[in-house]
C-alpha cells in the first residue's frame, strides 16, 4: 500500500525510516549522538502503524520536561477525536497507554539525557505509536485493538501523523504560555480510572483505586481502595540515557 508522505508544520522537520527501524529508538540514538536536535521528527513508513518521535531541547528541569509525555498523549487524543467518528471512546492509561473503546491501541513513550531531576537535560524525545491496521483474524490477544477495528477503514498513517504533529505544536504552545494545568485537565478528562476504580500496574505492584490526576512531575495521584492517596512516579516509566563517553 502506497501512501503520500506526511506534511509537517514548518517548525518540524521530518526524517523517515523503514522497518525494522523504529522511530523512537532512532530518535533517541541520533539525539544522543547530536545528529538530531529540537524540532526533528522521526517517523516510520510502516503503513500499518503510525509511529512518530520528536526531539526537544528543554529549557526547563527534567522533572518539568517530563510533562511532555502527558502532553503528547493529549495531542494524540485531540488528533483521534478530530479524525474518528463519535462512537470511538478515547482514554489514557497511565503512564503510556492509548485506549480506543476500552482496548489498548497505542502508547506514548519518553526518553531523555540522564541528569538529576532538577537539571535541564541536553535532549528529550517523546514518541507515539498507534496500531492503524487490523491484526490477523486468528489473533489470540483481545485486550488490544486497532484504529481500523474501532473507527473503520479510511484513516491512514499519514492522516494520523500530520494531525498529531499539528496538535502537538498547538498543545506545546499552550503549555509554554499557560503551564501544565490545561494539559492536566484534558488528560484527566480522558483518564482511565477517573470515574470508576481501575487497576494500575506500577512496577511489581497492582494497585486498585481511583485516578485523581497528575502532579507537576506527571506522577499519578491514585486514591487506593484502602482510602490512601499514593503518588506513582512517572519518571520510572521514562528511559533515562547516559551520554556518550567523551
Amino acid at each position: 500500500m502506497h501512501l503520500e508522505d506526511p506534511q509537517f508544520p514548518p517548525l518540524l522537520k521530518g526524517h523517515a525510516v523503514k522497518a525494522p527501524k523504529r522511530p523512537f529508538g532512532e530518535a533517541c540514538r541520533l539525539a544522543r549522538a547530536r545528529k538530531l536536535g529540537a524540532g526533528d521528527v522521526v517517523w516510520s513508513r510502516n503503513t500499518g502503524r503510525a509511529e512518530f518521535a520528536v526531539v526537544l531541547e528543554p529549557d526547563v528541569a527534567l522533572e518539568r520536561a517530563l510533562q511532555m509525555g502527558p502532553l503528547l498523549m493529549v495531542a494524540l487524543g485531540d488528533c483521534l477525536g478530530s479524525l474518528c467518528p463519535p462512537k470511538v471512546a478515547i482514554h489514557y492509561r497511565w503512564p503510556r497507554g492509548i485506549l480506543l473503546n476500552g482496548a489498548l491501541a497505542g502508547e506514548v513513550r519518553i526518553a531523555a539525557h540522564s541528569v538529576p531531576v532538577v537539571e535541564m537535560p541536553a535532549w528529550l524525545v517523546v514518541g507515539a505509536e498507534l496500531d492503524v491496521a487490523a491484526p490477523r483474524q486468528d489473533r489470540q490477544e483481545w485486550s488490544k485493538t486497532s484504529l481500523e477495528e474501532e473507527a473503520g477503514p479510511g484513516i491512514t498513517r499519514t492522516d494520523i501523523l500530520q494531525s498529531l504533529a499539528a496538535h502537538f505544536l498547538t498543545r506545546l504552545h499552550t503549555w509554554q504560555e499557560e503551564g501544565f494545568r490545561p494539559v492536566h485537565d484534558e488528560w484527566l478528562f480522558r483518564a482511565e480510572g477517573r470515574e470508576a476504580p481501575v487497576t494500575v500496574a506500577y512496577g511489581a505492584e497492582r494497585l486498585e483505586g481511583q485516578v485523581l490526576g497528575l502532579d507537576e512531575s506527571a506522577n499519578l495521584l491514585l486514591r487506593t481502595s484502602a482510602g490512601k492517596v499514593r503518588s506513582l512516579a512517572y519518571i520510572d516509566s521514562a528511559d533515562l540515557i547516559e551520554p556518550d563517553a567523551p
